[in-house]
């Protein structure tokens, strides 16, 4: 996924992003750092594996480090609450292979601490020719790297989710930049039973989409189906809506196209494809397409969205949690115009606060919620009531 550009890192008014790369193969480690210097950045040190990329703490400061899942002596998983442990709050991006082992561990990652991950080629040759790998390097760290700029402190981090990880506490969150214009909240015209819920998240959002589900809880969970646009790879779709589903003890699996909509049932979007609606009535199905990318992603918020309100209307109700870009603020207009309920994440508690922002300073939230309570307003949306 390709999101709005960032500020430069190397512009006065945003110092630059000092990155530690950990990764056992010397070509993806130069490769890497002569990426991220020529954007801007600042590689204080690298790792061919995880013990030296632990002990390097001890001497550099980075803002984010992109740690590598399969590394000798000390991999990423063992590396990761160690770097944690020295430097809470310290920004980590897992980097892996798209395989459906790699898939589990970097979600496992998310809930242990790092803050994101970056799916990679396969082999020295892939990271050398594939352009989209380095496109997507550079514009994740640029984007983590203006929103950690955007406060005084390190990002807030949710607690990590309950996948065999223990209890372990999270630091303070950081006070939000105070945002450049005056957000509107759009005023509510009615109350109508919500038939369906719909979900958009991006960066930071595996954390946070199954934080918001196990608010709203199964009882109310079971009333309505629920549609995730999560911005992620082929193979890690799968294994997200597999989580999830242990998570909620809900059915939950990527969407099928012509799948019929079941209530207490997880559809997410698979990756790589669109995830839309079709039929009329009851009959209402999934429909799955390959499509060009819409705001440079695919699967896009925005197709979920549209269709949503056009065979939904005001009995959408619809979340935009913490991701990078604008994606869903199109398909929020078309669904707060025809009736529907929108709320979003507010900026304290997202990783970024672009998506969510966009459909808050576009004026078509209702609310705009910390992540800790937007479950239980919509439990309230989908018992009926008001908050």
């Amino acid at each position: 996924m390709v999101a709005a550009a960032a500020p430069s890192p190397s512009s006065p008014a945003a110092p630059r992003i000092k990155v530690l790369v950990a990764d056992d193969s010397a070509v993806v480690r130069g490769l890497v750092s002569r990426w991220l210097e020529e954007a801007g950045c600042e590689v204080v040190a690298t790792a061919s594996n995880g013990r030296i990329a632990v002990e390097t703490l001890d001497r550099v400061s980075p803002d984010i480090v992109l740690l590598d899942i399969e590394m000798p002596e000390l991999d990423g998983t063992q590396a990761l609450p160690r770097m944690l442990a020295k430097r809470p709050g310290l920004q980590i991006v897992m980097m892996s292979t798209l395989t459906q082992r790699n898939a589990e561990i970097s979600l496992r990652c998310l809930a242990l601490g790092a803050i994101d991950y970056l799916p990679k080629p396969e082999g020295n040759r892939g990271v050398t020719t594939t352009a989209t790998f380095r496109e997507d390097l550079i514009q994740k760290i640029r984007m983590l790297g203006a929103a950690l700029r955007s406060r005084t402190g390190p990002l807030r981090r949710s607690l990590p989710e309950r996948i065999g990880a223990p209890e372990r506490a999270s630091p303070a969150p950081a006070p939000a930049a105070r945002p450049a214009a005056p957000v509107t909240l759009r005023p509510r015209l009615g109350r109508t039973p919500p038939r369906v819920l719909l979900v958009g998240a991006s960066t930071g959002g595996p954390r946070a989409v199954g934080e918001m589900l196990e608010g709203i809880g199964a009882a109310a969970l079971r009333r309505l189906p629920i549609l995730i646009v999560q911005h992620m790879p082929p193979v890690f779709t799968g294994v997200f809506a597999e989580h999830l589903g242990t998570r909620t003890g809900l059915p939950a699996a990527e969407g099928k196209h012509g799948e019929g909509l079941r209530p207490g049932t997880i559809y997410v979007a698979p990756g790589g494809r669109h995830m839309g609606l079709t039929g009329q009535g009851s009959d209402i199905t999934i429909r799955l397409d390959d499509g060009p990318p819409v705001n440079f992603c695919r699967p896009a918020v925005d197709v979920l969205f549209r269709d949503a309100a056009e065979l939904f209307g005001a009995a959408t109700l619809s979340v935009v949690l913490t991701g990078m870009g604008s994606d869903g603020t199109h398909g929020a207009k078309a669904l707060v115009d025809a009736g529907g309920t929108m709320l979003v994440q507010n900026e304290a508690s997202s990783t970024v606060w672009g998506m969510p922002g966009s459909i808050a300073k576009a004026g078509y939230a209702h609310e705009i919620l910390p992540l800790a309570t937007i479950g239980s307003a919509l439990r309230t949306q989908i018992a009926g009531g008001q908050p």
